[in-house]
């Protein structure tokens, strides 16, 4: 039986592809999505806010090596390449950002591949309480 946030977090994911930028701005998650090579294409609001990133600096960057380099990690990275090996991907996963300043976030990370784009879509969450 799937909690009210995993549905929340799933239907999120199943439509992003059809979301707005302005739509993705409202979500009080965080969404990324990025190409086969790992260049963001899309980062919304929510997410330059938990990152403290601009949007436009991570837009057209690769997420690995330049937006997030902390999550260049087979946990993380290795899903992201076997997903689109695979064009199977759906995952969650606890997660710890740790920012160049220090910083350290523990977060949820959900990844989903979308045939339709040929795109990973990555949801950041707070953990639940």
């Amino acid at each position: 039986m799937q909690t009210t946030a995993t549905q929340g977090t799933n239907d999120v994911l199943t439509r992003a592809d059809v979301l707005t930028e302005d739509e993705l701005d409202t979500l009080p998650m965080g969404m990324i999505q990025l190409d086969r090579n790992g260049t963001v294409l899309k980062f919304n609001q929510a997410e330059s806010s938990l990152a403290h990133v601009d949007k436009k600096d991570a837009i057209g960057k690769s997420f690995f090596d330049e937006v997030a380099p902390c999550t260049k990690v087979q946990q993380f990275h290795g899903a992201f390449l076997q997903g689109l090996e695979q064009r199977n991907l759906h995952t969650v996963f606890p997660y710890q950002f740790r920012f160049r300043d220090g910083r350290q976030k523990n977060v949820v990370i959900s990844m989903f591949y979308s045939a339709s784009t040929d795109t990973v879509w990555v949801l950041v969450q707070r953990p639940q309480a």
